[in-house]
């Protein structure tokens, strides 16, 4: 199950850019938050954070299906907070810090950071967008990454770290058939995490 959750999610994430002729095309029309969401479920959650919590549970001996509902709820919420926050790094990290150099503007990624701008933009700012995300170019991307700041997208980071944070502990107090401990140290490894 888990493995076709998460093939539906690549291939959402490879289908949300326009093929033409064998070649992605800049279309930011598809790029929207139901399907970053759906991506991310897919893509992310599921196989990072609900199968290996999942698996514990089986090999534990866990049978009651309420028990598999809030551990699925409360890791999926997990893994979108960490995929928005690595989709953050791949544009505002320290690559010393995160080990690598982030490239999503440039490869035309469905990231939380172009979904949210787009909604944003004003007319003018989704022009610059439109006219610079997806292209392997170093002034294109610091014009994405300029129109990010304008947008104060920093802040909007930090507003939805908080807000998931609060919602995921809401969520903790709802696990009774699980021990709490394994949540919140999955939490305590990701929230605000700089790598």
């Amino acid at each position: 199950e888990v493995v076709l959750q998460t093939e539906v999610g690549q291939l959402l994430d490879l289908t949300s850019q326009k093929m033409v002729e064998g070649k992605p095309e800049v279309d930011l029309t598809r790029f929207t938050l139901a399907r970053y969401k759906k991506i991310v479920k897919y893509k992310t959650a599921f196989y990072t954070f609900y199968l290996p919590v999942a698996i514990g549970m089986i090999t534990s001996g866990v049978t009651d299906t309420k028990a598999f509902e809030v551990a699925k709820k409360i890791c999926c919420r997990m893994g979108e907070y960490f995929q928005i926050q690595d989709d953050f790094l791949d544009c505002f990290g320290d690559p010393e810090v995160i080990g690598k150099v982030g490239t999503d503007i440039q490869d035309n990624k469905c990231s939380w950071l172009v979904v949210h701008a787009l909604d944003r933009a004003t007319p003018s700012q989704r022009t610059t967008i439109e006219d610079n995300y997806g292209v392997w170019d170093d002034a294109k991307v610091n014009k994405i990454k300029a129109i990010y700041k304008e947008l104060d997208m920093p802040k909007v980071f930090a507003t939805y770290e908080e807000e998931s944070y609060t919602a995921i502990q809401k969520e903790l107090d709802s696990v009774t058939h699980l021990p709490r401990d394994v949540f919140e140290l999955l939490l305590k490894k990701i929230y605000k995490r700089s790598k």
